[in-house]
């Protein structure tokens, strides 16, 4: 059963290795874009990417070279990973938990209000500086164009997204007749142009962050799944560090044997290949 740990250690760690190089290009091609909704999504890219590839290749080598040093490296940055992803995984629950829309009367769809929602998630939107970006994403993204032809009949029988709800139209219970009094601050916000729109507006905000919420439970799903196949390889990098510092401490015990049933092991190649250009060098 000796180096079963390693061989997978070492399987596992090349794939992730050569995954990261995809990501890396991701994140480097959406770098030299314009894009304001791709800004967002880049720096991730990149951090994700190059922690992948260095944590791929220290468990790479000290997998197939039986190198404990690199191997111990691996093993504590893969902690460090589960704890955090374990981590974002509780505070991106605390911060979603409020929300959720509000049914309107004699309507298929709901509104949304900024107050509903956790006031982490309220600050970062109410910056103006992440505002500008994020709405110049929701405007390029046309999302308004699909209900402009609707029919009154239509607003009432159809459903719409939640940026829909919050920038494509203002609220429901605004009225625009002569002679009204005080309503929602949303309601003077709120302009026909197409440029304008209900963009500004706190419903506007309310909406994306309705989308925001949504997005992070599908995330924290996927993110569970992640951090139980980390616990897997970290339990099986455990193995192979614990095989690597038996073949120091022990040698002649567990001496390099390059045939295993009449066959050369995996890394018999890669070995011979390391020694003989270490002796054509020196």
């Amino acid at each position: 059963m000796y180096g079963i740990s390693n061989t997978l250690i070492g399987f596992l760690n090349l794939f992730t290795l050569l995954s990261s190089i995809p990501i890396i290009g991701t994140g480097l091609w959406m770098m030299r874009s314009n894009g304001s909704c791709q800004s967002f999504l880049q720096t991730p890219l990149l951090v994700l990417g190059f922690l992948i590839l260095i944590i791929s290749l220290a468990g790479f080598i000290g997998a197939c070279f039986h190198i404990a040093c690199a191997l111990w490296i691996y093993l504590v940055i893969m902690l460090l990973v589960i704890v955090s992803l374990m981590g974002f995984i509780v505070f991106g629950f605390v911060i979603t938990s409020p929300g959720g829309g509000v049914d309107v009367q004699g309507r298929a769809y709901k509104e949304y209000h900024l107050e509903e929602y956790s006031l982490w998630l309220r600050r970062r939107f109410s910056d103006p500086r992440n505002w500008v970006a994020v709405k110049t994403c929701v405007q390029s993204s046309k999302i308004c164009d699909q209900i402009v032809k609707w029919t009154p009949y239509d607003y009432l029988t159809r459903n719409m997204s939640p940026v829909q709800s919050g920038c494509c139209k203002p609220p429901t219970s605004c009225n625009y007749a002569v002679g009204v009094g005080a309503q929602e601050p949303d309601c003077y916000l709120w302009n026909n142009v197409e440029t304008v729109l209900c963009y500004n507006c706190d419903s506007c905000k309310a909406g994306v962050l309705e989308n925001v919420r949504r997005d992070w439970h599908k995330l924290a799903v996927l993110n569970i799944v992640v951090v139980l196949i980390l616990i897997v390889i970290y339990t099986i990098g455990c193995c192979a560090f614990k095989n690597a510092q038996r073949t120091h401490t022990h040698p002649a015990a567990y001496a390099f044997n390059p045939m295993s049933k009449m066959h050369p092991r995996w890394d018999f190649q890669w070995r011979r290949w390391l020694d003989d250009t270490r002796r054509w060098l020196y």
